[in-house]
């Protein structure tokens, strides 16, 4: 799966912003099998700094990974599952925290997300969620300018602008991609459920 990415181009004397492609899940330089980046889509905050496989691309080749919104899946009392949409309220996009490497001769861009522990009202639906910047923090993540704490956890009042909207269990499939995936469902009409469970960026 190819995503976008922006990152600072990696030749010059003055980096300057680059739109690019990029296969998610990231592949470390000194990696034998492409294959290990099936296992790294997602990079945990509280280890991403010291963790072999992310430190390198933590510490030198940070990205921002644009996306309209994510998917989460919640397991009822009852044992049935729920697909949730988180998206700004407002339609705009958000930029997850994300890392890049290049792998092979060929130099093939590959990266992931930064997750961390869910906040506020997303306690209730996950444990977990896309470590998701505010345009104040963009600057300093892609190394612009120096910061305090690059994994500081998204602000309250950033997080109070994104909507938590129920939609049906067809994102449980990759292989569905089409708009009405992000639909409003009412959680309580009968459906024939087919999740899968984790988060998937759209």
């Amino acid at each position: 799966m190819t995503v976008p990415i922006i990152r600072l181009s990696d030749s010059g004397s003055s980096p300057t912003r680059i739109l690019s492609g990029a296969r998610w899940g990231l592949v470390p330089s000194w990696a034998s099998d492409l294959r290990i980046g099936n296992r790294m889509i997602n990079a945990r905050a509280e280890t991403v700094a010291t963790t072999r496989s992310y430190r390198n691309a933590f510490a030198r080749r940070r990205c921002l990974v644009p996306a309209d919104g994510w998917y989460e899946w919640h397991r009822s009392d009852t044992g049935g599952k729920q697909a949730f949409y988180f998206t700004p309220a407002d339609g705009g996009v958000l930029a997850f925290a994300g890392l890049w490497e290049t792998w092979g001769p060929d130099k093939m861009v590959t990266c992931t997300i930064v997750t961390t522990s869910a906040l506020g009202e997303m306690r209730h639906i996950h444990d977990r969620m896309p470590l998701a910047l505010s345009p104040d923090r963009w600057s300093a993540w892609l190394g612009e300018e120096p910061a305090d704490d690059l994994l500081a956890p998204p602000d309250p009042d950033f997080l109070s602008g994104l909507e938590i909207r129920p939609v049906g269990p067809a994102v449980g499939n990759v292989r569905n991609n089409y708009p009405e995936l992000t639909h409003r469902v009412d959680p309580k009409a009968p459906t024939t459920p087919n999740p899968t469970t984790g988060s998937t960026l759209f």
